[in-house]
């Protein structure tokens, strides 16, 4: 299987058929595209049979890439149509798997104390909880309103609990029908870290996107229905050097300064080559930007907008 190092589904598909040289998508991957407007576009990558799940190392499932331009200097305007978008993918998501107004449960995974892996516990922070009011005071609440709980587990070097354990034994107390869980992811592009959010029917690995791998949280695992929405918010080294490096070769193209080196450079998996290079010094770091505290903020407005108007 071809090697990858990021957790969207739509890079995944587009560097599969780079590598391969194809133009269209092979057996097994149905994809489209549509664009909301000037700053939103939306992906959709459909796994359907297992020579997809082989090409690349995703079970099958739906995949949705939500990509926000601009979000550095996002009007509250912008955040408001980006989590109007996450709404209505989700919506989609939600219906697909269970009925009418039955619980769920949403988990924020990460570190609330690493920005960059912080933005699991920022949503759940804003996220609508129901649960205790249907319970307690019902009477405030109108008849249809969705039973709605929340948790931020924290991860395993400060807890020494798998998440997985965790949520096994709250889903067995609290019974939701399906799990929404939030999680930081990695990219191999720049121009999408707290860009672009992925929403998945399939669950989710934590940690595979930087190699800290922990237990699976799928419906085989967790006995329901796992929705994850993902945000990058860290790219590796190699990704940088190899995205600067494209950006020097194209300006020495465009001033009429290429070669033959420069062109076949060009056309090759650069960022192999750079992780190659990196890797054996232990150079090849997990970075993010200097504005993540900022991007964080917005993103986690979008996310959980997205998830209250998408339950309720």
């Amino acid at each position: 299987m071809f090697k990858f190092r990021t957790d969207l589904a739509s890079e995944r598909r587009d560097l599969y058929n780079k590598a391969h040289n194809i133009e269209k998508d092979i057996e097994g991957i149905e994809a489209e595209e549509e664009k909301v407007n000037e700053n939103i576009t939306i992906s959709r990558v459909k796994i359907t049979n297992e020579k997809g799940e082989e090409a690349i190392g995703k079970p099958q499932g739906n995949y949705i890439t939500i990509d926000v331009k601009n979000l550095k200097i996002a009007s509250e305007e912008e955040i408001q149509n980006a989590s109007k978008a996450v709404t209505k993918e989700l919506k989609v998501l939600i219906e697909k798997h269970i009925n009418g107004k039955e619980p769920i449960l949403v988990v924020g995974l990460g570190n609330i104390y690493v920005t960059p892996d912080s933005l699991g516990p920022k949503v759940i922070n804003e996220i609508d909880i129901t649960r205790h009011l249907i319970q307690y005071m019902p009477e405030v609440l109108d008849e249809s309103t969705r039973e709605i709980s929340a948790i931020s587990p924290g991860v395993l070097g400060t807890t020494g609990i798998e998440t997985l354990e965790i949520l096994k034994g709250i889903i067995e107390n609290v019974k939701p029908k399906l799990v929404i869980v939030i999680d930081a992811l990695a990219s191999r592009s720049i121009e999408r870290i707290s860009s672009s959010v992925q929403l998945a029917d399939t669950g989710i690995v934590p940690g595979a996107g930087v190699g800290n791998t922990r237990k699976e949280l799928t419906k085989n695992t967790l006995g329901i229905p796992v929705i994850a929405i993902g945000i990058p918010t860290v790219v590796e080294a190699a990704t940088i050097a190899a995205d600067s490096l494209t950006l020097f070769i194209k300006k020495i193209q465009d001033e009429g300064e290429s070669n033959d080196f420069l062109n076949k450079l060009q056309e090759e998996d650069k960022y192999k080559i750079i992780k190659e290079i990196l890797t054996p010094e232990e150079y090849n770091f997990i970075v993010t930007p200097k504005e993540i505290d900022g991007l964080i903020e917005k993103m986690k407005d979008v996310v959980a907008r997205g998830i209250n108007f998408a339950v309720n």
